[in-house]
C-alpha cells in the first residue's frame, strides 16, 4: 500500500526575507520526500506570485499588520486578525496538513493560531539575529522553534523546543555565472561590478544616495542596481533619469531595474562588492556566496533586527556597516572605492563571510519539518 504525501502548509510572507527561505525549504523537501504543499499568505504580498511560480497551491487570508503603537491602522488591522484566523481554520480543515511551517511576517500569525486551535504541529523559523514580533507570538504556540543563529536561542525559554538550523538559501543562487551577467547587462569587462540592492521592496535611502553618487562611481565600476517596485518607493524613474544624465560613454555601466529575477545568481557571481540592506535573507546569501559587502541596516525595525544581522557579518570581518543616520553620498562612495581598490581586503572579507555560512540549512530545516509531520501520522 502506497503511503500518501506528507501534507505541509507554509504560512508567512510579506517580504523576500520571509518568502525566500520558505522556497528554499520547499524545493529541498520535494527532493527528499513525497510532499504536498500549500501556502497560506496575503493577497497583496509577494508570496502569492512566487508560490504559484513554484507550483504551490496558494490561499489568501485577511491579515492585519502587527504594530507596537496605537493608531487608526492598528485598530483596523486588529479586526483583520480574527477574520484571518477564521479563514485559516476553514482552509486547514480542507487541506488537513500534517504540519504547519511558519516563516514569520504578520500574515503567518492567524494560520499559526488556527493551527494551534486545531491541534496541528507547528514549526516556526526566525531568519534574523533577533526575534520579530510575529514570531514572538508564533513561538508561544509552536512545537519547534528553528533559528538562524545560535545566539538567538538566549532570547527564548530553554524548554527543548529550540533548534538551530541556519537560514535557508535557494540552491540556484550557488550556480551563477559571472560571464552570463556581464553579457546580459552588457557590462564593461575592464572594471569591477557593484551590486546594489534594497531587498525585494527596495530602499529609498539607498536609492537616493546612489542616485547622487552614481556619476562618480561609474568612472571606476559597473553598477547593477535593484531599486524595488516603483509602487513602493517611486525611485525607478528618478534613477533612470540619473542614468540618462551620465556621459554617453558611461551609461552602459549603470544598470537599474525594479527587480532582479532569475538572473540574480549570475549577478551575485559577477559582483565584486554588494551594497544593501541587511535582512536575514540577504545576510545569509552574502555569507553562503562569500561576497564582501557594505550593509546599511533599515532603522526602526523590531528589536533593531537588521543592525543585529549586519553585526553578525561585521563581527566576522565580512562586511562594513554604515548606519543610515550617518549615510551620505560622500561616505558611501568613499567606502565603495576603498574596497574596490583593495583586492586583498575583499578576499579576506569573502573568507570571513563564508565562515558564518550554513550551507545545509535548508536540509536541516526540512528534516525538522518532516520529523514533526511523521510523529503526527
Amino acid at each position: 500500500m502506497t503511503s500518501s504525501p506528507v501534507r505541509i502548509v507554509i504560512a508567512g510572507g510579506g517580504t523576500g526575507g520571509h518568502v525566500q527561505p520558505a522556497i528554499a525549504v520547499a524545493d529541498t523537501m520535494r527532493e527528499i520526500a513525497d510532499v504536498s504543499l500549500a501556502w497560506i499568505g496575503s493577497r497583496s504580498g509577494i508570496e502569492a506570485e512566487i508560490a504559484r511560480e513554484r507550483g504551490i497551491d496558494f490561499h489568501s487570508i485577511p491579515a492585519g499588520k502587527l504594530r507596537r503603537y496605537l493608531s487608526l491602522h492598528t485598530i483596523i488591522d486588529s479586526v483583520r486578525v480574527p477574520a484571518g484566523i477564521v479563514k485559516a481554520r476553514v482552509l486547514l480543515r480542507r487541506i488537513k496538513p500534517d504540519v504547519i511551517f511558519s516563516t514569520g511576517g504578520y500574515v503567518s500569525v492567524p494560520t499559526v493560531l488556527a493551527g494551534w486551535l486545531a491541534g496541528i504541529p507547528i514549526i516556526t523559523h526566525e531568519q534574523t539575529a533577533t526575534i520579530g514580533l510575529a514570531n514572538r507570538i508564533n513561538a508561544r504556540f509552536a512545537d519547534r522553534i528553528a533559528l538562524a543563529y545560535e545566539a538567538t536561542a538566549n532570547l527564548l525559554p530553554d524548554d527543548g523546543r529550540v533548534v538551530v538550523t541556519g537560514n535557508p538559501v535557494r540552491a540556484e543562487l550557488r550556480s551563477g555565472n559571472a560571464d552570463n551577467a556581464r553579457q546580459a547587462f552588457d557590462l564593461d569587462p575592464t572594471v569591477p561590478v557593484v551590486y546594489v540592492t534594497g531587498g525585494s521592496l527596495g530602499a529609498h535611502a539607498i536609492n537616493n544616495t546612489v542616485r547622487t553618487l552614481i556619476c562618480g562611481l561609474v568612472e571606476t565600476a559597473n553598477v547593477v542596481h535593484q531599486c524595488g517596485p516603483v509602487a513602493m518607493n517611486g525611485d525607478y524613474p528618478r534613477l533612470q533619469a540619473a542614468r540618462s544624465e551620465l556621459p554617453a560613454s558611461l551609461q552602459a555601466r549603470y544598470v537599474v531595474q525594479e527587480q532582479i529575477g532569475p538572473e540574480l545568481a549570475d549577478v551575485y557571481a559577477a559582483a565584486d562588492l554588494v551594497v544593501g540592506r541587511s535582512g536575514g535573507g540577504t545576510v545569509a546569501e552574502l555569507a553562503l556566496l562569500q561576497k564582501p559587502a557594505i550593509l546599511i541596516p533599515l532603522p526602526g525595525t523590531s528589536s533593531d533586527e537588521q543592525t543585529r544581522n549586519a553585526r553578525v557579518l561585521e563581527d566576522a570581518g565580512g562586511a562594513v556597516v554604515i548606519e543610515q543616520s550617518r549615510l551620505t553620498p560622500e561616505r558611501l562612495l568613499s567606502a565603495i572605492q576603498e574596497l574596490l581598490a583593495d583586492q586583498n581586503r575583499r578576499e579576506t572579507m569573502s573568507e570571513a563571510a563564508g565562515s558564518v555560512a550554513q550551507p545545509d540549512a535548508a536540509e536541516l530545516l526540512s528534516r525538522e519539518i518532516l520529523g514533526l509531520a511523521s510523529a503526527r501520522r
